[in-house]
């Protein structure tokens, strides 16, 4: 499978969302590289110049993926015990994984990245923590599992960050792994040396290479500290994603372990800055949001997956009150829709505090443009790459909306993001979709739709056949 390549580097855009907010006329121009050299607001258009049909766009990232996981969505929404949580939906999901091998993990990553592209994400953190066989034992190839993620991504021409999770326990006070849980396992070293074998395969393709403590229950205090440092020593300014403060069961045993809520523990321990990205942090306390956004982490919030889970709700006014910064995901892929993540996550606001339009500010009143521009700002931050929107500098991720869709038609660039966030119906009104220049979406369909979607309905129906 091939990504389509660009006729041109350049693109007449009568409407863009630049990083100040809207802008007219905007002649934008890339280089060989795919990088932008030229972001023109009120430009006529040079001869030659493509003409966008819709508004243009940043590319949003996502900033927290389980790839395998897209396989199992949708499939634990039964009642199995009198008060279902989290943990009960995790030993489900458990039992799934145990049944991946590379060829099945490749297949469901290339189609999840292709319904990523086709919904405007363009790149992805793919926090991946299923490492060796079914029964613990590495593969031949200790980075099988990793490198099958790699060329989903490539193939299909998403970009990517990897990170590989250290996962040592079941939970505080260094409890051992439970069975579920053995395809997971690595020791601090063995996973510096992992980093080491990925940082080439990663260099070739321009993916990121960074870390995944999984959280403060899974990795010990001396563990989390020496892969931090050596994941540093290796590439100062690698990023690092925690779960974190993800449901209040964390929450108390976090106090009950240390005496501590874990993103106070995690701020007090270890050298938290803006290289991190503190993934859910849906549990903090008045102090807790005051000093995480001080240090200038990312929150990585996960709207749908946090709704499906029953984690709770982020306190976004707060948040952005204190100058944090976030980003979204899609997790678990309940949902590979980045408009939705958008509406999900505006809506969970309005349902917490009674109130309509919570995220918007002075100097952007309309709500989808303020969520857009921050969720691309922090991914970008939270992702180590160069994609912080349409500016000079910054790599041409673009997503071109239809002007025609139904939501869309008639109405001004401001109101059609409005109305594809808020009133499309489920139905995408992206048209087309560009990672570093290279159009990999046309007419809201990547090229390699059809075969990776016929592969992925027959690997899930394999996975989910009674043993």
């Amino acid at each position: 499978m091939t990504t389509m390549e660009p006729s041109t580097q350049s693109l007449f855009a009568a409407d863009a969302l630049l990083p100040g907010g809207w802008a007219r006329n905007v002649e934008l121009r890339w280089d060989a590289s795919g990088q932008l050299t030229q972001v023109q607001p009120d430009a006529a258009p040079s001869p030659g110049t493509p003409r966008a049909t819709g508004p243009v766009l940043p590319g949003m990232p996502n900033v927290h993926s389980h790839a395998f996981q897209r396989g199992f969505a949708g499939l634990s929404e039964f009642r199995g015990q009198a008060q279902d949580s989290f943990w009960s939906w995790r030993t489900l999901m458990y039992r799934f994984a145990a049944r991946l091998g590379p060829e099945q993990l490749e297949a469901i990553a290339t189609w999840l990245y292709i319904e990523m592209l086709e919904s405007g994400y363009t790149s992805v953190c793919e926090f991946h923590y299923l490492h060796h066989q079914p029964d613990g034992t590495p593969y031949a190839t200790d980075a099988e599992l990793s490198l099958a993620l790699l060329r989903a991504a490539a193939n299909v021409g998403i970009g990517i960050t990897l990170l590989p999770v250290l996962y040592q326990h079941s939970g505080f006070g260094a409890l051992p792994p439970a069975e579920g849980q053995k395809r997971f396992i690595r020791s601090t070293d063995n996973m510096l040396a992992l980093l080491q074998a990925l940082a080439a395969p990663c260099a070739a393709q321009g993916a990121v290479l960074g870390l995944a403590p999984h959280s403060l229950r899974a990795v010990a205090p001396q563990a989390l500290q020496e892969a931090v440092q050596g994941l540093h020593a290796m590439q100062p300014r690698a990023p690092v994603h925690i779960h974190i403060a993800e449901q209040m069961a964390e929450v108390d045993a976090c106090l009950q372990w240390s005496g501590q809520r874990p993103v106070a523990w995690l701020l007090d321990h270890m050298p938290v800055d803006a290289r991190w990205c503190l993934v859910h942090a849906t549990h903090m306390d008045e102090a807790e949001y005051a000093r995480a956004a001080a240090s200038q982490a990312v929150a990585g919030l996960c709207p749908l997956t946090e709704a499906n889970l029953g984690d709770g709700l982020f306190d976004l006014p707060r948040w952005e009150q204190a100058a944090g910064r976030w980003a979204l995901g899609s997790d678990s892929h309940i949902g590979t829709n980045a408009a939705e993540e958008l509406m999900v996550l505006e809506y969970g606001q309005r349902l917490r505090l009674m109130q309509r339009n919570v995220a918007a500010s002075a100097r952007q009143p309309h709500v989808a443009s303020h969520l857009l521009l921050q969720a691309v700002a922090g991914g970008a931050q939270a992702s180590g790459r160069a994609v912080a929107g349409l500016a000079v500098g910054q790599q041409a991720d673009m997503v071109m909306l239809d002007a025609g869709h139904v939501a869309l038609a008639g109405l001004d660039a401001a109101a059609q993001l409005d109305s594809h966030v808020f009133a499309s119906s489920r139905s995408s009104a992206v048209e087309g979709v560009w990672v570093g220049g290279r159009r990999v979406v046309e007419q809201g369909r990547h090229a390699g739709h059809c075969p990776a979607q016929d592969t992925f309905v027959k690997t899930r129906a394999a996975l989910i056949q009674e043993d």
